[in-house]
């Protein structure tokens, strides 16, 4: 019996999660559950599974839970704050913790699991856009498993040798035969749309993806490709592998989710529905296999396969990501605090679609020679550029 904590349980990698969980009881259970600030989804989880704890980062959030649950004969220990999220993330009885608080609020109960040693399943991609090389230090100094819950990054590493899955993120893989990572990507709900149009993109247009139910912030960033600009940073430092060795290519059907290919010309690719209970199945049991909730390809029904570059001037969010990964650590961690300032922006009718793309270009020439090494640099560059970001949304407005 392995006790789960889930850092980000009322989004839908949470709720995935618990599917998963629902259907192995024999083999889970579930220590802890947070949240921002959704009481009742989190009040009805907790009604659900009965965790030993759960957090809300609102303290206000946490004493209306707390509350209900005490009404309700629930004796689930109710924390609060970012105090709370690590505490929980940390704990000693907690064996798998579950990454999935979206944006840089997720890096420190992140890191308080990695430090501690534990198994780390990471959805939460902005950790290692912000701290890459630090993250990944700690995982080695600290003992941590981590394994990635992102389709992409998972059928990665489903597609690398046994040997290389255990030691991915110091490897050199082209030592091993590896010439190349294919990070796919469907292109999002605009990849027909004309250009000139972009600028009257609406909220409820962005978030509408075509294959992927996802939270509106991931949602957003799908359409404008930052977040396979995202991820593709987030391969570097999972995979120890340079930026020219990641390629991205779009591929509508998002039914392979990524391919590494081989020197010897072999290219190895996972496959499956477009759903994120796959990946995390796989990761909860790693390296043994669990059934999941979600139905089996029938490929006699399936749509024709298509490839195609990403235009740079449909997605020029993804060309400033994977220029910020080849600029260092300094450059990713201000384009991730611009485009969450943006994006919040966009979602709140205060910014065009195309203006997300100014923001972030801005911020992103402003700190591009910045160098942030410790967890305090980062912090500090963090809050920089996104007051930054929050200067150009006035210039823009």
């Amino acid at each position: 019996m392995r006790h789960v904590v889930i850092l980000g349980a009322t989004g839908s990698i949470g709720v995935s999660t618990l599917s998963v969980l629902a259907e192995h009881p024999d083999k889970f259970s579930v220590l802890a559950l947070t949240a921002n600030n959704n009481v009742e989804l989190l009040y009805q989880q907790c009604l659900m599974v009965r965790p030993a704890f759960a957090a809300m980062q609102d303290a206000i959030a946490a004493k209306q839970l707390a509350q209900r649950l005490q009404a309700a004969g629930i004796n689930t220990e109710v924390l609060s704050g970012a105090e709370g999220l690590i505490a929980l993330a940390s704990h000693p009885q907690a064996d798998i913790v579950m990454a999935a608080i979206v944006g840089a609020a997720g890096l420190l109960p992140t890191l308080a699991a990695v430090e501690q040693g534990k198994t780390v399943l990471l959805a939460n991609k902005e950790a290692l856009v912000m701290t890459g090389e630090l993250f990944m230090q700690k995982v080695a100094t600290h003992g941590a498993r981590l394994l990635p819950i992102d389709s992409e990054h998972n059928a990665i590493f489903q597609c690398l040798p046994a040997h290389l899955q255990q030691q991915c993120y110091k490897a050199d893989l082209s030592a091993q035969g590896i010439a190349r990572l294919l990070l796919t990507g469907s292109g999002g709900p605009f990849l027909q749309r004309p250009l000139d149009s972009f600028k009257q993109i609406s909220v409820a247009e962005a978030v509408a993806h075509p294959n992927w139910n996802m939270g509106q912030k991931i949602s957003v960033d799908s359409a404008t490709m930052m977040n396979k600009g995202l991820e593709f940073i987030e391969a570097r430092w999972l995979f120890n592998c340079p930026a020219a060795a990641i390629q991205v290519v779009i591929h509508p059907q998002s039914i392979i989710h990524s391919m590494v290919q081989y020197t010897d010309g072999s290219v190895l690719a996972q496959l499956g529905q477009p759903d994120m209970r796959t990946p995390i199945a796989h990761a909860l049991a790693y390296p043994e296999r669990i059934s999941s909730p979600v139905a089996a390809l029938d490929f006699f029904n399936l749509p024709a396969f298509s490839f195609s570059a990403p235009e740079p001037e449909r997605y020029p969010n993804l060309y400033l990501a994977i220029a910020a990964c080849s600029a260092g650590q300094g450059a990713t961690t201000a384009l991730n605090a611009a485009n969450e300032v943006a994006v919040a922006a966009f979602l709140a009718q205060q910014l065009s679609f195309t203006g997300i793309h100014r923001v972030n270009e801005s911020c992103l020439n402003r700190f591009l020679g910045y160098h942030a090494q410790s967890l305090d640099d980062i912090l500090a560059l963090d809050a920089e550029a996104r007051a930054f970001a929050k200067q150009q949304l006035r210039v823009l407005s």
